[in-house]
């Protein structure tokens, strides 16, 4: 041993001959199938070590010159794959891995891991709390709900256990394993009528524009006193020629719906424009809301709170030169492409009566389990 390392080791008392020795934790037994393991432990405690039981980590290769979408087997698995863990800004999906932030970055790495018998280590390590839980919610929802087979992942990080809601847990610092018997905390989300001025935080996020018409309600919401989302509407015209005619009542449709990146995965954008719903069913309107976002419209296709509408993913017909002329259909109207369209309905499908009346300096509140 040299000079240099008995110096070191003599002046903190230590006794140190030239040879260490480190003792894999041995797990017990495990179920020959299961959906989602975690190890987790203490810088330093065998975590990596003992990982490498169950086989190697797929090392994850990224071409610069190409999309994240580009990378996988069909339109439908970058799709599936990409908001399975809460990747959900479309115009991410276009660009390479390497201009990613750390958050954006982790979950697309995670992306391509979503397959049987995967592994993953320093799980969450490089990204901050928020990211870490959001996307531990919507990758163990895909894993559960395509029942993929013998995922492990080791993280030094505690707080996402309950978020992931695995099958077993083993803990290298105590040497005990858990099975089962964790849930995922309950989410509590404000929301509040807000100033146009909000859109300014919000608009660069949007996956298709940061537009924002003249005259709109606005609302915010918030979590743990933190801004995360942002949701406006605007009236509908009461008569449009070939569009509702004869219907007078008052119709409202979703302006604009935004979570930022830090907060996809919860599941707070699909809840935030239902409860926006129930605010102009409370007041009495009809509340109506077209979209491109595949997540958002193949949940409300089977949400019961939502009814299609005549135009749910069909392509929409020519614009009258007179609408056109007048101005009308800018959105609803106007877009080429196919869209998701709904009418919200509410729970259970009941009628609201118009006695809620949402005030700048009133507080809403939605829960997401």
């Amino acid at each position: 041993m040299s000079e240099i390392y008995q110096s070191i080791f003599k002046n903190f008392d230590y006794t140190f001959d030239g040879y260490s020795e480190f003792q894999i934790p041995q797990i017990p037994t495990l179920p020959k199938e299961y959906n989602l393991g975690v190890i987790v432990g203490s810088s330093g405690s065998g975590k990596s070590s003992l990982l490498n039981q169950f086989g190697k980590e797929e090392e994850i290769t990224w071409d610069r010159d190409k999309s994240l979408a580009s990378h996988f087997e069909s339109v439908d698995d970058a799709i599936n794959k990409l908001t399975a863990v809460g990747l959900n800004t479309i115009p991410t999906w276009g660009k390479p891995r390497n201009v990613l932030s750390n958050g954006e970055g982790f979950r697309a790495d995670l992306a391509r891991k979503l397959k049987d018998n995967s592994i993953v280590d320093e799980y969450s390590s490089v990204v901050n709390r928020d990211v870490a839980k959001s996307c531990s919610v919507a990758f163990s929802k895909y894993i559960k709900r395509n029942n993929l087979k013998n995922i492990i992942v080791a993280s030094c990080h505690f707080d996402i256990l309950d978020w992931l809601e695995p099958d077993w847990v083993y803990n290298t610092d105590t040497k005990e394993l858990l099975r089962g018997g964790l849930r995922r905390p309950s989410i509590q989300v404000q929301i509040y009528r807000c100033g146009r001025n909000y859109w300014e935080i919000f608009k660069n996020h949007h996956y298709l524009t940061d537009k924002l018409p003249p005259i709109v309600k606005c609302y915010i919401a918030t979590w743990e006193n933190k801004l995360i989302g942002f949701a406006s509407t605007i009236t509908m015209p009461a008569n449009i020629p070939g569009l509702y005619e004869g219907d007078k009542r008052k119709k409202w449709r979703a302006c604009r719906t935004v979570v930022f990146p830090d907060f996809q995965g919860f599941g707070i954008g699909t809840r935030l424009a239902d409860t926006i719903g129930d605010i102009h069913l409370e007041e009495g309107v009809r509340f109506f809301s077209k979209t491109s976002h595949m997540r958002m419209g193949e949940y409300r296709n089977r949400s019961p709170k939502w009814r299609a509408t005549s135009t749910n993913q069909k392509k929409p017909p020519k614009i009258p030169k007179n609408i056109k002329n007048r101005g009308i259909g800018n959105g609803w109207v106007k877009a080429q492409r196919v869209c998701y369209s709904h009418e919200y309905i509410g729970e259970n499908n009941k009628s609201y009566n118009p006695i809620y009346n949402f005030q700048s300096n009133t507080e809403k509140q939605m829960s997401l389990i």
